[in-house]
């Protein structure tokens, strides 16, 4: 479907409104213009209060230095994103909550506490470490939407590389692309991951990306499906016999706010693709600041973002937002149509998820799709819908409202 400016503009300009119920309002995080007011009566003194909700190294000398187009926030101050992420909730009575509930598509099921995660970030950072990454070296993700993903972008995080996540269905040729720009020595995979019922060869295909590329000096690969995959001696390793060597602590680096914290790749559909780098104070204030206030983050909440960590809404809040709030992610693996069109809400009713978060490309395919699948389901732990990635057309609104929603 190809949405014209005008179509977009038409849409922006739609007056329907439909306002929270008070006993939603009364609990809200914002519940009156009085936010959105202060932070525009004084923009840099709203920011300074959003990060000291973060927990800094070193304070920051000027919370915006700012000549366009170049923008740096927090100038002066250090952190730990990995650390904000998980030492601090580990350090208290977070420490046994559900980080991260994932499902992988043929049904298993996994729950990592924040101790959990912040035990296996702690040994890959080690495992990066062993491999000669060091602070400013940047790791190429390929993997599929498993708790690993996160993982491998926390412990790059924790030891100050820089990380380069590539989503997962995409070529050996995209591959070889990011990893040459990025002069990525480090490629972190796994032998595959599961789409509709098949297995995605991803081992393969950086076999494929790399074959003529000397630049790769480690690839990782962490064993998901268990199928068979060659494995280069003196190159390629395994996840899990290199996680098994890995001591259980490494202390995390102190960045610089403006210091990188990860490119993400254009998808290069009109030419080469371009790395967006995303500095580390900046960014991390601004999606835990977003992911609390714009979906209303409760400390009981399940929340799902059904974005791929791939793009850079599944960085930020699927991984960062939401761990630098402590609060519970579901991950899910595979296809929201496998095996069949109601895996979706299967999965809601079972999980009691009770935010969810997707695109309107998404909710055009439930509607193709018909009310019957999200009918055989009880989505009444739903409190909090959100969409993503585009304007959204109002009849997909409208429908995702009333049969997602309940009205």
């Amino acid at each position: 479907m190809v949405v014209s400016s005008a179509t977009i503009d038409s849409l922006l300009k739609e007056k329907e409104q439909y306002p929270p119920p008070a006993g939603f309002r009364k609990d809200a995080a914002v519940r009156d213009d009085s936010f959105r007011a202060d932070a525009a009566k004084d923009p840099e003194a709203f920011w300074a209060r959003m990060a000291a909700t973060l927990e800094w190294i070193a304070p920051w000398s000027k919370v915006l230095d700012w000549e366009p187009p170049f923008a740096k926030w927090f100038v002066g101050g250090r952190l730990n994103v990995s650390a904000n992420c998980l030492d601090r909730h580990v350090g208290g009575p977070r420490r046994n909550k559900a980080a991260i509930v994932w499902e992988g598509e043929p049904g298993e099921r996994r729950v990592l506490t924040y101790h959990d995660l912040w035990r296996d970030v702690n040994r890959f950072a080690n495992v990066l470490k062993g491999l000669r990454v060091k602070r400013g070296d940047r790791v190429t993700i390929y993997m599929p939407m498993i708790p690993e993903l996160p993982i491998a972008l926390l412990a790059c995080a924790r030891i100050g590389a820089v990380h380069s996540v590539i989503f997962g269905g995409f070529s050996a040729r995209a591959i070889r692309d990011r990893a040459e720009d990025a002069e990525s020595h480090v490629i972190v995979t796994a032998d595959g991951g599961y789409r509709r019922g098949t297995v995605l060869p991803l081992k393969k295909i950086v076999d494929e990306a790399i074959a003529d590329v000397d630049l790769v000096k480690h690839v990782v690969v962490f064993r998901r499906t268990g199928v068979e995959v060659p494995m280069r001696e003196g190159r390629d390793q395994w996840w899990h016999e290199l996680m098994a060597k890995a001591d259980a602590e490494c202390p995390p680096e102190a960045m610089d706010a403006t210091d990188p914290l990860f490119i993400l790749y254009t998808s290069g559909t009109t030419g080469k693709p371009k790395g967006i780098q995303h500095s580390t104070g900046g960014y991390l204030v601004g999606v835990a600041t977003t992911t609390k206030y714009v979906f209303d983050l409760k400390e009981e909440d399940l929340y799902w973002c059904t974005a791929d960590i791939g793009w850079v809404t599944g960085h930020s809040y699927i991984v960062y937002g939401p761990l630098a709030n402590g609060a519970t992610v579901f991950m899910y693996e595979g296809a929201p149509d496998w095996p069949e069109p109601d895996r979706f809400w299967r999965m809601v009713e079972e999980y009691d998820i009770t935010i969810l978060y997707t695109a309107p490309t998404a909710i055009r395919a439930f509607m193709r799709w018909g009310d019957e699948y999200p009918k055989r389901h009880d989505l009444s732990s739903l409190r909090l819908l959100g969409t993503v990635g585009e304007p959204i057309n109002p009849e997909a609104w409208r429908w995702y409202r009333r049969t997602i929603g309940g009205d």
